[in-house]
């Protein structure tokens, strides 16, 4: 591993969805970072909530992007994977063709209140209980998480491998950080089957390189369907995850 420090900085924790599109992305182009940790709603001293952080993010949102070198700062999941690709021409995956790109952010627009629900819906009331969601919040999140469902099922992945096309894109980064995780290899919380278009997409989302890495998390985690993990089980899985990215980040240099 070189002494120097890498440019970018990541914050977040690996268990949080949208990070994990950024690092599937960081992963797959091998690109250096550091990653710093925040604990989401904390105001300690590492916290989402601490002065230190919302200075850079007044959101207080996970992740965001920082250059040390120039001191820019970027929040928001879409925006820093298609800030990324601008900034380094990864035009694999984010198609640099009006329509092509159209489409890309097309689903990243409809991403939010749709497919983002299954986290509120289907994992948050498991593993974040301090946001005591409400019931009726759930069942209409779940609503929300089938109708997106349909969509992809008859539209989206109706003629393509896919989300955009025949080749993965950043699209399909963002789209299976939250779907991805509903599987049974991984919280098991929701029943695929009747989406077999979609049930397609995530079997080869597997053999997009380092899926297995960026998942440790989930692995690690297990099952949540029957009972909420403990804090105990919650930290291992993201101690484990941090491990393997240590040892991929020292891979390429990092």
């Amino acid at each position: 591993m070189s002494d120097a420090k890498p440019s970018l900085i990541l914050y977040g924790v690996p268990f949080s969805q949208p990070v994990r599109a950024v690092l599937w992305l960081l992963f797959l182009k091998r690109l250096p970072f550091e990653m710093a940790l925040i604990n989401p709603g904390s105001k300690g001293e590492n916290g989402s909530r601490n002065p230190a952080f919302l200075a850079k993010n007044p959101a207080g949102t996970i992740p965001t992007l920082e250059d040390r070198e120039t001191g820019f700062v970027l929040a928001e999941a879409h925006a820093i994977l298609a800030y990324l690709c601008n900034r380094h021409g990864w035009t694999d995956l984010y198609p640099e063709g009006p329509e092509a790109r159209a489409r890309v952010d097309w689903y990243l627009h409809y991403h939010h209140r749709n497919v983002r629900d299954a986290s509120l819906g289907l994992v948050a009331p498991k593993i974040r209980k301090d946001l005591q969601i409400p019931e009726a919040m759930q069942n209409a999140a779940r609503a929300t998480v089938t109708r997106a469902l349909e969509a992809l099922d008859t539209g989206w992945l109706a003629d393509s491998a896919f989300l955009c096309g025949d080749a993965v894109t950043i699209a399909d980064l963002a789209c299976y950080a939250e779907l991805g995780q509903l599987q049974a290899e991984f919280t098991n919380v929701f029943d695929f089957t009747p989406f077999p278009n979609v049930s397609a997409w995530l079997a080869r989302m597997h053999d997009v390189p380092a899926h297995d890495d960026v998942h440790t998390v989930l692995a690690e985690l297990g099952g949540i369907r029957e009972e909420a993990p403990s804090t105990e089980r919650i930290v291992g899985a993201n101690k484990r995850a941090l491990g393997v990215l240590k040892e991929r980040l020292a891979e390429f240099g990092a």
